[in-house]
């Protein structure tokens, strides 16, 4: 497309690779530390996080896989912002169903408000992008 296209790209690239960075650190984190993680949290030592860790890393490469594209896949960025919508939606609810330590719980807030910043801008450069190709 053109150069115009590309400059309205840029808000929802930056927000993907934010949101790709942000999960990493977060895999990594959980995968190398787990125990001090769990710690965190108040949860149970004999708890796995390798699965919410991994599944990160997939997430992440994903996000840099569409972000590096010549033209982002604006139906893989809404699917980045659903998943997003959900992961702050779980968040709430595991509020209420697992018995999270009281830094676990500002955790858990923390991670939700920052992955909620993600949509919102990953949201408003799709946005963006769907207003350039009507104009």
């Amino acid at each position: 497309m053109n150069s115009q296209f590309e400059e309205r790209g840029c808000l929802l690239r930056r927000a993907l690779l934010g949101n790709a960075l942000f999960s990493t650190l977060s895999a990594i984190t959980i995968l190398l530390a787990p125990r001090w993680v769990l710690r965190l949290l108040g949860l149970s030592q004999s708890l796995s996080l390798r699965v919410l860790g991994f599944s990160l890393i997939a997430f992440a490469v994903a996000l840099v896989i569409n972000a590096r594209r010549p033209q982002v896949k604006t139906s893989d960025a809404w699917a980045a912002v659903i998943m997003d919508v959900v992961w702050v939606l779980g968040s709430g609810a595991l509020l209420f169903l697992v018995p999270f330590s009281t830094s676990g719980k500002w955790v858990v807030v923390l991670v939700a408000d920052l992955v909620l910043i993600f949509a919102i801008l990953q949201f408003a450069g799709i946005r963006k992008i769907q207003k350039s190709l009507h104009t």
